[in-house]
């Protein structure tokens, strides 16, 4: 079992950047594609990026490809989610995900740990 703790969420204004932390417990978490999703009110959950466990292949949603950069330090059993050029469209709770595979996975029903999400809110 892993367990994620997400963390870096806050106030940042349009334009600006943000480095988001998962940090996830376990001794196998190179074992693990992770992934990054958002849900803001009213909204469903949506993919945003994810990477395999070897950090070889990432995905993006065409809405933060160029802006967002997902990577990760098996080292450190941390993925990370690299925000730049933020816009207020960003502002969501945003939960990182696990899965015991070897692909990125891009569908929010395709894994299996999620942490508690942070939120991270953009203003104008």
């Amino acid at each position: 079992q892993v367990q994620l703790v997400e963390s870096g969420g806050g106030l940042v204004q349009a334009g600006g950047s943000r480095r988001l932390s998962c940090a996830a417990s376990g001794r196998t978490f190179s074992s693990y594609a992770m992934g990054w999703f958002r849900q803001a009110p009213g909204k469903e959950r949506e993919f945003v990026t994810a990477i395999s466990r070897s950090g070889g292949s990432t995905y993006y949603a065409d809405s933060v490809k160029g802006r967002f950069t997902i990577s990760r330090d098996n080292a450190k059993n941390t993925v990370y989610l690299q925000m730049n050029s933020l816009k207020p469209e960003d502002t969501a709770a945003y939960y990182c995900a696990a899965r015991y595979t070897i692909v990125a996975l891009t569908v929010p029903d395709e894994y299996d740990y999620w942490g508690q999400g942070t939120q991270v809110t953009v203003s104008s």
